[in-house]
């Protein structure tokens, strides 16, 4: 039984880009407090710091990420060795990653990277993809989890509104690995409607953890009846 199979329900992303007010290890380990006491089954984390100081919080499990973009390279989620050996010295449960086939920086492969994370650093792994053939192949690379989450986001992905319940469908369908919705669902009605066709788990980031994006919307509201 893998580690992804007993997480059923939401899992919290509790990311923040640097220019947010809410930057930094302390805060995501808040995020995750919340996370965990609102009933989440699991939380992702970016970056060794911030999965250190969540894993010093509370018991939900972490899959940890990081984000490093190297000019000439699209692929930024946990590019190489060093960012998954990173996140394993960080504590990580599960480490996860781009498992598109675009071209790596440091010279690194999709094929190479999966067997590193999991014959080298012992961890499970969860392949970020954007398109059917994508999560096929991270599957049978050895991922033990596929995720929608850049659905949307890469040349060969359709652009939508909300999550891309058709593409979570269909690997549903083949897969014998649990299937993750992630990308765009921004209400509790399209995270039931992911779990409806099939999904194992869905990751919800920015409609609770953005307060920003969050108040403007309540201000957008506001104003147009002002």
């Amino acid at each position: 039984m893998s580690f992804f199979t007993d997480l059923r329900g939401l899992i919290v992303s509790c990311q923040a880009e640097p220019d947010s007010p809410l930057y930094g290890p302390a805060f995501m380990a808040g995020f995750a407090a919340c996370a965990e006491r609102a009933g989440a089954v699991a939380v992702r984390i970016r970056s060794g710091a911030d999965v250190a100081a969540v894993r010093a919080a509370v018991r939900l499990p972490v899959i940890g990420l990081t984000k490093r973009w190297v000019p000439g390279y699209d692929v930024y989620i946990t590019p190489a060795e060093a960012d998954a050996d990173e996140l394993a010295a960080a504590g990580a449960h599960a480490i996860a990653l781009d498992a598109t086939a675009r071209q790596r920086p440091d010279g690194a492969t999709l094929e190479g990277l999966i067997s590193y994370v999991r014959e080298q650093l012992a961890l499970p792994v969860m392949a970020d993809v954007s398109t059917f053939a994508e999560g096929v192949r991270a599957a049978r690379l050895g991922c033990e989890a596929v995720s929608t989450t850049l659905s949307g986001y890469t040349a060969k992905s359709p652009r939508q509104d909300g999550p891309d319940l058709t593409l979570v469908a269909r690997l549903v369908e083949v897969l014998d690995i649990p299937v993750i919705a992630e990308g765009r669902v921004h209400t509790p009605e399209l995270a039931g409607a992911a779990l409806a066709v099939g999904a194992r788990a869905v990751v919800v980031g920015s409609a609770i953890t953005e307060p920003i994006r969050l108040t403007q919307r309540f201000v957008a509201a506001v104003s147009h009846r002002s």
